[in-house]
């Protein structure tokens, strides 16, 4: 959703700020360092993964249905609400948000050019507001048809599509420093999720996108699994397939941190 859009119908949505970095800082400071006004915080790790005790199942493991109502409830969206989500990285992190909630039926999207797309002198500062208790959020299953389990991809279909959107020096084999080995998954072609944005942070135009996604083998019709380091920035691809008309992937939501940690599997590096 562009700015415009936004501030034509802000009273109408709920704008949900889903900072995350993989080094280790925090989204919540980040959050109170400067933050779009009335936005509510949503924690990755706690809201829209399970905690990671299981290093089989990768570092951000799809949370229960329960406790991802539970979260949303407590930061004050509601199962009727339309979530607009944003980032400060063009939306590759909110991107996990609108695609699990798109997936399981409600309404969102993510704004474009995230944080950056509101004009600084505007926002607001302060910490997360404390959890709600007048909201609800009814718990609904996760669509099995929406996602791809490690043996899916380990026997990957040679008709189906599987990309990895993670920057490509990391794909390529560069050490990330959270995953046990360096390298891809074989088989799978890159389509780095930053791709898809501009120097502004905002979507590249449709043209340019269908070309990246064309390149990439996605023509339509074709079947699609997108993965990335953990299931976060692969949703950013998932929902530019669906934007340009292509269809629903599925998500492999252990992505490589999965793969990696089994040292059965065979790892690929290189372009």
């Amino acid at each position: 959703m562009t700015l415009d859009w936004l501030r034509d119908r802000r009273p109408e949505v709920v704008l949900a700020d889903v900072r995350f970095y993989i080094d280790g800082r925090s989204g919540s400071d980040a959050f109170a360092a400067g933050h779009i006004p009335g936005a509510v915080y949503i924690e990755l790790r706690d809201v829209l993964a399970d905690p990671d005790k299981d290093d089989s199942h990768g570092r951000h493991p799809l949370p229960t249905a329960e406790r991802f109502a539970r979260g949303l409830a407590a930061a004050g969206i509601s199962e009727q609400d339309t979530v607009v989500a944003y980032d400060d990285a063009g939306g590759v992190m909110a991107a996990r948000l609108v695609w699990m909630l798109r997936a399981s039926g409600h309404n969102a999207a993510l704004l474009d050019g995230g944080l950056q797309a509101w004009p600084a002198d505007e926002l607001e500062t302060g910490p997360p507001a404390q959890p709600r208790t007048d909201k609800t959020f009814t718990p609904t299953p996760w669509p099995t048809d929406r996602l791809a389990t490690i043996e899916d991809v380990a026997n990957l279909d040679p008709d189906t599509v599987l990309t990895d959107a993670r920057p490509s020096e990391r794909y390529q084999g560069a050490p990330d420093g959270v995953d046990p080995r360096a390298g891809h998954i074989p088989g799978a072609v890159s389509l780095s999720a930053r791709g898809n944005l501009g120097a502004d942070g905002q979507l590249l135009p449709r043209e340019a996108l269908t070309q990246r996604f064309l390149e990439a083998g996605l023509t339509p019709g074709r079947a699609f699994i997108s993965s990335c380091g953990s299931g976060v920035t692969a949703c950013h691809n998932l929902l530019v397939h669906e934007l340009l008309g292509l269809g629903d992937g599925k998500l492999y939501v252990g992505s490589w941190s999965q793969w990696s940690r089994d040292p059965t599997r065979p790892t690929a590096t290189g372009a």
